[in-house]
């Protein structure tokens, strides 16, 4: 699929209009379709069957008045109750869990169903008549408002239970590790091509990575954070075109409008010197997906930046949260864990032996630093944030045998162990840490 294609649909699924609005559009269509099945097919409800049917037009348009009135009321509360949960875990923790309630499936059928069921009443009650000339009350149209009504009550039972729920700490930091760690699963390894292989190709790739010269540059038509990258279709334009490919960025960096995006030589360096068209620089921005924000669905490192931002805001002189930072810190393990079990791919990439692909990607041991080091940063002269980590590490030297990861991790011990000597003053404290 297309870049912009993808960006426009994922901003749309993940938008607070889009299926609240498809849900409208099919009460509408819904209610014209029941009351053309009573034209064409008409019943004799109050007459057959008056416990179900037996409202007259009158009674008819009572009814879906009322029902009208009161799922437009209670779409109102839960936009209310929705915006002041945001509000206050955005404020409360961190702005950039906003999303997360934005794009969640409850919230947005919730909405869809009341505002949906609003336009039902409607189109239904335009179509009542009850004159004496002429007559006409489709039953199964009003007697599916009543039926939504009563679903109506069973949704807002849901959606405050819901709210309630999703507000909870607890819940928030779980959803937070299970999109990451769903998106460790589908990334790593995630193969594209044939992975460099060891010996000259890795040496070619390592030396061009970074070489200023011989390289066409194509510039970011637009500002953002480097969201996708779409792999398939990047590989299948550099072997299409005999082209070297090279990123200049990693996912989650962001890139201003004119910077230089990604860069383009020959596979044979001793081809001429080439010039891209506007086409070729368009399909190749295409391959890549900028966007305002960053989103987990390729960036992990933003599934740890959302815990550690609540981990910080927890351990701020102000909040003094100590049990909430434990808990997120428990949750961030788990996420490291799966990455430490983990191979990451190689950021090169070949086809049939040539080199074509030449990415940027976060090591092990940026991510570990990223995920830890503000944390011990924030947590000096908290002994209980100290003995959580070297528990944490602990843990984690048990999902690898690699000795670069291992050894980063002694790392990550050796500077916890040199903070708790510095930050804590009791001599309890510091018995406390080395005993671990």
């Amino acid at each position: 699929m297309n870049a912009k294609i993808h960006q426009l649909w994922q901003q749309l699924t993940d938008s607070l209009w889009f299926i609240p609005g498809l849900m409208i559009v099919s009460a509408m269509v819904l209610g014209l379709g029941l009351i053309e099945l009573e034209v064409y097919y008409p019943i004799r409800g109050s007459t057959e069957y008056p416990l179900l049917f037996g409202v007259g037009a009158e009674g008819s348009r009572s009814m879906l008045s009322a029902i009208a009135s009161s799922m437009l009321t209670v779409a109102g509360l839960s936009f209310t109750l929705t915006l002041s949960a945001i509000s206050q875990v955005s404020g409360q923790y961190s702005p950039r869990l906003l999303r997360n309630f934005m794009k969640d499936r409850i919230n947005q059928f919730v909405m869809g169903y009341f505002t949906g069921s609003f336009a039902y009443c409607l189109i239904v009650l335009r179509t009542i008549r009850g004159s004496d000339e002429l007559t006409f009350v489709p039953s199964i149209a009003v007697l599916t408002g009543l039926l939504l009504a009563l679903g109506g009550v069973l949704a807002l039972i849901l959606f405050i239970h819901h709210i309630a729920e999703s507000m909870q700490i607890s819940t928030i930091i779980y959803k937070i590790m299970d999109e990451t760690t769903t998106a460790i699963d589908r990334l790593f390894p995630q193969e594209l091509g044939e992975p460099a292989p060891a010996g000259t190709l890795v040496d070619k790739a390592k030396r061009l990575i970074d070489a200023p010269e011989g390289w066409i540059t194509v510039t970011a038509s637009q500002s953002g954070y480097l969201q996708q990258i779409h792999s398939e279709l990047l590989l299948e334009w550099a072997v299409d075109h005999q082209m070297l490919v090279r990123l200049e960025y990693a996912i989650g960096d962001f890139v201003g409008k004119g910077f230089p995006l990604l860069s383009v030589r020959p596979v044979n360096e001793r081809q001429d010197a080439i010039v891209l068209t506007s086409n070729e620089s368009e399909a190749l921005q295409d391959c890549l997906q900028l966007g305002r924000y960053r989103a987990v669905e390729q960036d992990v490192r933003f599934g740890i930046q959302q815990l550690v931002d609540i981990i910080t805001g927890a351990l701020t002189p102000s909040t003094n949260d100590t049990t909430t930072a434990i808990m997120a810190i428990d949750h961030l393990c788990v996420i490291i864990s799966r990455l430490a079990a983990r191979p990451f791919p190689s950021p090169f990439r070949a086809e049939d032996g040539q080199l074509y692909v030449l990415t940027r990607s976060a090591s092990f041991a940026q991510m570990v630093a990223d995920a830890f080091d503000p944390v011990r940063i924030s947590g000096k002269a908290n002994h209980a944030i100290f003995v959580t980590l070297l528990r944490v590490y602990e843990r984690l030297t048990a999902h690898t045998h690699d000795t670069a990861r291992l050894s980063v991790i002694r790392q990550q011990i050796k500077l916890v162990r040199e903070a708790s000597d510095t930050t804590l003053e009791t001599s309890y404290e510091k018995e406390l840490v080395n005993a671990l």
